[in-house]
C-alpha cells in the first residue's frame, strides 16, 4: 500500500512547499474502543507541494496533521482524518489550501 499527499495554496496558485506533515494511525485497546493516535512518521512537502510516500500499510482510521501556519493565519493547522479499508491499494489524500477554506479529496 502507498499513501501520499500534496498541499495547494489555492490562494497563491501555487503548490506548498515545506509544509511540515505529521502521519498518525489511531490505537484501538482490547476492547476495540479508540485510545489515542501514535505518531507514525513526520515529513516535509518538496517544492512541488508533495510527499510522494507515506508507511500507511494497515486497514484501520489513520490521519495526517498538517501544520500551516505560515500559508493560514485562520486555519494554523489542518487534520485530515480517513479510513482505509484495503491496504493494498494506493491512497492519494491532497489538501487545498486557501486563505479562510479548505479542501480535501480521495485522489489517485
Amino acid at each position: 500500500m502507498s499513501l501520499s499527499t500534496h498541499v495547494l495554496d489555492t490562494g497563491a496558485g501555487r503548490p506548498a512547499a515545506g509544509v511540515a506533515v505529521r502521519l498518525e494511525k489511531i490505537i484501538l485497546g482490547f476492547d476495540g474502543q479508540p485510545m489515542g493516535w501514535r505518531l507514525i512518521t513526520e515529513a516535509v512537502t518538496d517544492e512541488d507541494g508533495r510527499i510522494a510516500s507515506l508507511p500507511a500499510d494497515a486497514a484501520g482510521r489513520w490521519r495526517l496533521v498538517f501544520d500551516t501556519a505560515q500559508r493560514s493565519a485562520f486555519f494554523p493547522e489542518v487534520t485530515i482524518t480517513f479510513q482505509i479499508e484495503d491496504p493494498a491499494a494506493h491512497h492519494h489524500v491532497p489538501l487545498l489550501l486557501a486563505p479562510f477554506g479548505i479542501s480535501s479529496y480521495r485522489g489517485s
